[in-house]
């Protein structure tokens, strides 16, 4: 049996108006019904105003993926109703979306399309509340060719796109937020022709995209196994239970009724300077898979590369630092290290950030660490003061006293005096207790309050321990 999958991406845009109206885009808005008009809530007479960003930023998606940008272009009337769809119909695009191919790690895109998102129902035991606040908000929707046939491969794209969504600005892509949701269309086959589908809606994180692909396979091919049929339907996913669940039989666009909408002129894109595909490619910024090769051509490892392009705080620090060291490899593989070890764990998970101010002051530290001024213990306890508080690095060591000693003349007394203080575990190291060592190494760094240089102080104690 044969598991073949297409994935559905829906991402909410991050504009400062809605879709068709001047309303304020803040889905999260903590108070119901607080961004709303007469056209996001369908007023009879009220009509739609494109949000042109909104068609760009869609449009940089596609340019991105290596699409075909439309140049013409239309939107549609998609007719069901539900509460929380205020006009009983839904502006989206059918026929002529504004992005069509593509590919995206190895994966083939069908199309990507604009629409507007529905608002939230609220249920309680007794009653059901409808909130507006999101009705309207620009949703982009993306559509993957079946050419997927593990949960692992199916996790690792949607990863990529929310990367990819993230590094161009269109959207924060927050799984657990809505900001980002998938859907899986799922069918098992013993032959190279596509099974019955299964749509799975709303999976919420990577973790239930992948679980929830996983029992459906092997659902449909117990199924299909015992000589039962699959049915084409709706599922929804149940954390609790881990196991999907039946919602309804699924529609064909024949059931939603498309028409273009009356109310939303047509588009010849290429008469509109700012979204022709020449003026959208060029706001392009790099993307990861050029960064990824970027920063690996620069000795960088792949976990430190991906480290670097995922996470947003440290990529602008690290390109600004790039700016400044140019192609100082050894500077930029030991900057790269302290940015994906040590400052991402004093980051930790509060969103604390990193101010481009302090690029200078950190790569001035870690030139010291370079070149032996100091040493990596000196390093880690001065970098938060340089990262969150402004502190001037070189001014921070030297009031200190903190300059690594390199003077054999200058730690020779220190190292005499730790041996001589020390005489039961000088004993033990010469009968052959290699730990001791450390010992006598740490007491004669705390002795130099830790500025000295550890591998010669090494050295030295290996020097005079065996005379």
């Amino acid at each position: 049996m044969k598991a073949t999958i297409g994935i559905e991406v829906h991402a909410e845009l991050k504009t400062k108006s809605k879709m068709f109206c001047g309303c304020k885009n803040n889905p999260h808005e903590s108070q119901p019904n607080q961004n709303i008009c007469p056209v996001c809530l369908a007023h009879p007479g009220t009509l739609p105003s494109v949000n042109a960003d909104a068609v760009k930023k869609v449009l940089m998606v596609g340019a991105a993926l290596g699409g075909k940008l439309a140049d013409f272009s239309e939107f549609d009337r998609k007719n069901y109703f539900y509460p929380d769809i205020p006009k009983a119909y839904q502006l989206s695009q059918l026929a002529y979306p504004l992005v069509t191919r593509g590919t995206l790690s190895g994966v083939a895109i069908t199309r990507v399309h604009l629409e507007e998102d529905t608002a939230r129902s609220q249920h309680s035991t007794n009653s059901s509340a409808v909130d507006f606040n999101r009705a309207g908000v620009p949703l982009m929707e993306l559509v993957t060719e079946p050419v997927i046939h593990s949960a692992e491969e199916a996790g690792s794209f949607a990863k990529e796109l929310q990367l990819l969504l993230r590094t161009l600005g269109v959207s924060d892509a927050n799984m657990d937020k809505g900001e980002m949701r998938v859907e899986a269309n799922i069918s098992i086959s013993a032959t190279e022709e596509l099974g019955t589908k299964v749509e799975v809606k709303n999976l919420n994180s990577f973790k239930i995209l992948e679980s929830a692909i996983k029992y459906e396979v092997s659902r449909q091919t117990e199924k299909l196994k015992s000589g039962e049929k699959v049915v084409q339907e709706t599922r929804g996913w149940d954390e609790s239970k881990a196991r999907t669940f039946s919602q309804r039989v699924k529609e064909s666009p024949d059931d939603y009724r498309y028409f273009p909408d009356p109310d939303i002129p047509k588009y010849q894109l290429s008469e509109i300077d700012e979204l022709s595909s020449s003026a959208v490619s060029a706001t392009l910024p790099a993307l990861p898979t050029q960064l990824r090769e970027k920063y690996q051509s620069l000795g960088l490892t792949a976990l430190q590369s991906e480290a670097l392009v995922a996470d947003f705080r440290l990529k602008p620090f690290f390109e600004s630092l790039l700016e400044r060291v140019g192609t100082d490899e050894k500077l930029v593989k030991l900057a790269a290290n302290y940015l994906t070890s040590d400052t991402r764990a004093l980051l930790g998970e509060d969103n604390k950030a990193l101010e481009l101010s302090a690029v200078q002051s950190f790569v001035v530290l870690m030139t010291m660490l370079k070149d032996q001024e100091i040493n990596s213990r000196i390093a880690k306890d001065i970098l938060p003061e340089v990262l969150f508080a402004n502190v001037r690095a070189r001014e921070a060591v030297a009031e200190r006293g903190l300059l690594q000693q390199n003077s054999t003349e200058d730690l020779l007394p220190i190292v005499n005096e730790v041996i001589a203080q020390n005489p039961d575990v000088v004993e033990e190291y010469k009968a052959g207790k290699e730990a001791s060592l450390k010992y006598l190494l740490g007491q004669a760094m705390k002795a130099t309050k830790g500025s000295a240089n550890p591998q010669l102080l090494t050295e030295l104690l290996v020097r005079e321990l065996s005379k």
